[in-house]
């Protein structure tokens, strides 16, 4: 499965339904299901001291080192200076819950939904892939042995 790392309170807010536009600095050309994983890494300290974005997540418990839901990605759209000022004008919520500045990309989530048992994950940078037991143990089965000439 394709996954995106994202440190919280960002992932939870995703999984609440409060965020459904992920920004990033890179493009993506992956369309398709996505989850979504909590990274181990703390908060840092100026989103803790937003009190505002903080509110959003309060009495929500955070899952830090988890895979918390799935989604889809629909697209990823170039921000312009025309597309931040509608986000910020129209969707405040989201605006302050993602980095907004022209040149940057925003990634579309749709269909989110939380997993009924949470999956422990180290995570990584980009999207990448978790293979859970089942799937490990379908590519050792399939793994030929012998001289490759």
């Amino acid at each position: 499965m394709k996954v995106l790392s994202l440190t919280e309170p960002f992932a939870t807010l995703i999984l609440s339904g409060k965020k459904c536009i992920e920004t990033r600095s890179w493009k993506t050309n992956y369309r398709g299901e996505l989850y979504i994983h909590a990274s181990s890494t703390k908060i840092a300290k100026e989103w803790k001291e937003d009190t505002e974005l903080m509110s959003l997540v309060e009495n929500i418990p955070l899952h830090f080192g988890y895979i918390i839901c799935k989604c889809t990605l629909v697209d990823c759209v170039y921000m312009t200076k025309e597309y931040v000022e509608e986000v910020k004008n129209n969707y405040h919520i989201e605006y302050i819950c993602g980095e907004y500045k022209e040149g940057r990309y925003a990634w579309i989530l749709e269909d989110i939904t939380p997993l009924e048992t949470p999956m422990k994950a180290k995570g990584q940078l980009n999207i990448w892939n978790y293979y859970n037991e089942l799937e490990i143990m379908d590519l050792i089965e399939n793994i030929e042995y012998g001289w490759i000439d």
